[in-house]
């Protein structure tokens, strides 16, 4: 009827599916572990290294000598300075075009830290241009702290270190600029470098200056080759830094990572020959050394 109210009621009737299936409710425990068994390799592999690395660390601070192959392209840096200093010229350093980020950035400030001190030695003029402003800052710590451990402060200016632009080609071609401008007798380039690489290289051979290369961007190193005097070739720029320093924990650090490429080489030979004769125990190489 018109104005009567009609009121529905909805019900919900739930199941419970425990009560129709008794054995569902079961109890289940699953044992704790704070352990993973399946990645012991792992394990004992990083102990292995890490020991290895101790071991020759404490021996070259005990005085043992470490080997480490003649690097042409880092004997000639002292070499490259002391003919800037002759002509009176500028020694140009790039640290890469990467950011902090990257290790290549890293392995190029440290062997900058060593060039700065040979330039305040011999009061030689230093440019360190940067692509990024945290290399930048980094830059102008190692320079300034190099002239400081070899005793000339007051030598250190903040111009030596520069910001030029903020994208790889622009980057580039101030640079490139700048060394048709100032002629360099030594350029130093040691990072990550990508498609700019030979447009610096090139025009500072054009310059006249002496080049020196290294980076372990294997895209960019016949680049490097074909216009620079000499080129490190991929890990021989993180081997840089001990090289000219020949401190014994840099020392120590590389030799045992020689060592241990040289047993994981061996490691993944006989892996592979075992597998390829089908002998009997290869399954159980292989299983060893599977990263679970």
């Amino acid at each position: 009827m018109c104005g009567d109210t009609t009121r529905y009621a909805v019900t919900a009737a739930v199941i419970v599916a425990l009560l129709a299936c008794p054995a569902a409710a079961q109890e289940t425990e699953s044992p704790g572990s704070l352990f993973n068994t399946d990645r012991v390799n792992a394990l004992l592999l990083m102990l292995a290294f890490c020991g290895a690395v101790l071991y020759f660390i404490r021996s070259s601070q005990r005085g043992k000598e470490m080997y480490i192959r003649p690097l042409p392209g880092l004997e000639a840096v002292e070499d490259g300075v002391g003919r800037a200093t002759e002509m009176g010229r500028t020694v140009l350093f790039i640290p890469g075009t990467g950011d902090i980020d990257q290790a290549e950035t890293f392995a190029g400030l440290a062997v900058l830290g060593k060039i700065a001190k040979i330039t305040a030695r011999y009061d030689t003029p230093l440019m360190v241009p940067c692509l990024y402003p945290m290399p930048l800052a980094a830059a102008s710590e190692v320079v300034r702290e190099a002239y400081t451990d070899a005793g000339k402060p007051d030598a250190f200016k903040p111009d030596m270190v520069r910001y030029m632009a903020g994208e790889s080609f622009g980057f580039s071609a101030a640079v490139n600029g700048w060394m048709m401008r100032e002629k360099p007798a030594t350029n130093i380039f040691l990072g990550q470098f990508h498609a700019e690489s030979l447009l610096m290289a090139e025009t500072g051979n054009a310059a006249g200056a002496i080049q020196i290369a290294g980076t372990a961007q294997p895209e960019q190193l016949p680049f490097f080759i074909a216009a620079c005097d000499y080129t490190l070739i991929g890990e021989e720029l993180y081997a840089a830094s001990a090289y000219l320093s020949k401190e014994p924990k840099y020392l120590g650090a590389v030799k045992a990572q020689d060592i241990f490429k040289i047993t994981l080489t061996v490691l993944i030979l006989a892996g592979a020959l075992f597998t390829t004769f089908d002998a009997g125990w290869a399954e159980t190489f292989r299983s060893w050394f599977e990263v679970h």
